[in-house]
């Protein structure tokens, strides 16, 4: 299949059922991950559960220490088990975990149940962005992933809303229980396993069932890459042959992008508020920053599909910083939504670039692994990104916290930047197995 052809009608239904299935479950990522900094504001004024700015930093950084362990433990695990089951054993966990949140009734129940969330949602975005890029048309890999993206920055955007109409944090965490309902249902009885995935582990049988059950071909396996022996090679992989350089340069610019996309989801509210924002504002912006991630992944996804991840991704990284150092100053309420917008198209769509990058430079045996480290370790400044806000926020000092996150959007356009100095060749993203034309 040529980079320009695209998939055959059965092909391109299939895909979409993937994607169309992935989204959604990454939707109820985005609500819960962004509902706990959509209510902070008011479990802070009214002190709910004895919360203030520090501790409130300190559950921020709880959950995010899941969420590193989760997507550390999800690579490897997908890339084991398979992306269906650990999609769907995601979904339900971050479900469950809101349950707890809602029902706490105390600080450390409700910060337990902050971090069994951290697991599921960790969890989740490796595995579902590995899902889709294995089913993407050639060339459109880093699109399709932003296109998944968008469902994250939807759930933002509806946590918001959420959040405004119910104006109670129980009720809040109560309707993120929905994913239990709804998603891990759907997955459970439409969604297929990785064809990609079958082939690598060696279960040919099954990924030949699979594509006579939608219609399908297969492209043949390149064997001149063996399947992987077991669940640590593929993590092995990630250092061989100069392959260290490259992985240590993408660890460390998810570091920044995590803080920024953490540290900035949970205290943006309350720093605008701190700004001289009314409440409402505060929230609103919460809406408008995602509303432009969602168009900046799919701009980001076009573009890093045309020019590369790495160049697009420090271009996006640096516009970034200088949106967030822009928030600091007090502007005119129109003018600052236009800031929130862009900086919002820029921030999130910065970071699931660095995703499509990495799942695109991988092979079929150890993406899943790939994606989900570089997610793991970039979650070490999810944990720091929260807990760095409440602290600069408790000294009464706004200001501080800009300009602490747009050295974040500095640092990891600098080391984005040397991911793309240094390519070791491999295999495109879309020679491993997926629906191919028939003929």
């Amino acid at each position: 299949m040529s980079p320009s052809r695209a998939l055959p009608a059965d092909g391109a239904r299939l895909a979409t059922l993937v994607v169309g299935l992935c989204w959604l479950v990454v939707f109820f990522d985005g609500l819960d991950q962004f509902i706990y900094g959509s209510v902070l504001p008011h479990m802070l004024e009214t002190k709910a559960l004895g919360i203030d700015p520090g501790t409130a930093g300190d559950i921020g950084s709880y959950a995010n220490f899941g969420v590193l362990t989760g997507a550390l433990l999800s690579g490897t695990v997908s890339d084991w088990v398979g992306r269906k089951k650990t999609i769907i054993a995601s979904t339900a966990v971050f479900s469950l975990a809101s349950a707890v949140c809602a029902s706490a009734t105390g600080l450390g129940e409700f910060t337990f149940g902050r971090f069994l969330a951290g697991l599921g949602l960790g969890g989740l975005l490796p595995s579902a962005i590995t899902m889709v890029s294995e089913y993407a048309p050639r060339g459109r890999g880093a699109l399709i992933v932003g296109s998944l993206m968008t469902a994250h920055q939807a759930g933002g955007i509806v946590a918001g809303f959420v959040a405004l109409w119910t104006g109670d944090w129980r009720v809040s965490f109560w309707i993120c229980v929905a994913p239990l309902f709804i998603g891990v249902p759907l997955a459970a009885g439409f969604l297929p396993e990785s064809m990609a995935f079958l082939q690598a582990r060696g279960r040919t049988e099954d990924a030949l069932a699979l594509a006579d059950r939608y219609g399908v071909e297969l492209v043949a396996r390149d064997k001149g890459r063996p399947v992987a022996a077991d669940r640590w090679s593929a993590l092995a992989a990630l250092f061989r042959g100069g392959m260290w350089v490259q992985t240590l340069f993408f660890w460390l610019a998810s570091f920044g992008g995590l803080l920024l996309v953490y540290g900035v989801s949970q205290w943006l509210p309350s720093m605008m508020r701190a700004a001289g924002y009314d409440l409402g504002s505060s929230i609103s912006f919460v809406i408008v920053i995602n509303f432009g991630g969602i168009v900046g992944m799919l701009i980001g996804g076009r573009l890093t599909d045309t020019f590369g991840g790495s160049r697009i991704a420090a271009i996006w990284f640096g516009a970034t910083a200088i949106g967030i150092y822009l928030l600091s100053v007090h502007m005119l309420p129109a003018v600052t939504y236009v800031v929130v917008f862009l900086t919002g198209l820029f921030l999130f769509s910065a970071q699931a670039m660095i995703y499509a990058t990495v799942a695109a430079r991988s092979h079929s045996e150890n993406r899943a692994t790939a994606v989900g480290w570089v997610s793991g370790m970039g979650r070490f400044g999810a944990i720091f990104g929260p807990w760095l806000g409440g602290q600069l926020l408790a000294t009464g000092s706004h200001t501080a916290g800009f300009i602490a996150f747009a050295v974040a959007g500095v640092f990891s356009m600098l080391f984005v930047s040397l991911t793309g100095l240094r390519r070791v060749q491999m295999t495109p993203q879309n020679s491993t197995p997926q629906p191919s034309p028939t003929g």
